[in-house]
């Protein structure tokens, strides 16, 4: 019987061995989209593209400058997020 229980330690030992290494694969394949992600830039909200462009707007009327509401919301947009548009 001393056979028996050994088999069955083996057997035991083997199944956590594989289980651990699946484990480390499933939390390399999340860092690594984790990495991923983080390199990107983060989404901005509308209230903060709307707040720079009120402010692009207040200094172009300072200066006395020409412009549209739709220009001054694509440069807040291009400067918060760096899209080209």
């Amino acid at each position: 019987m001393a056979t028996s229980k050994a088999k069955a330690q083996v057997k035991k030992e083997a199944k956590t061995k594989t289980t651990g290494k699946e484990k480390k694969s499933t939390a390399a394949a999340v860092s690594g989209k984790t990495r991923e992600v983080s390199t990107r830039k983060s989404a901005v909200g509308e209230d903060k593209i709307r707040a720079k462009a009120q402010e692009i707007y207040n200094n172009r009327l300072t200066r006395g400058e020409q412009g549209t509401a739709e220009g001054d919301w694509l440069k807040a947009e291009k400067l918060l997020t760096g899209k080209k548009k």
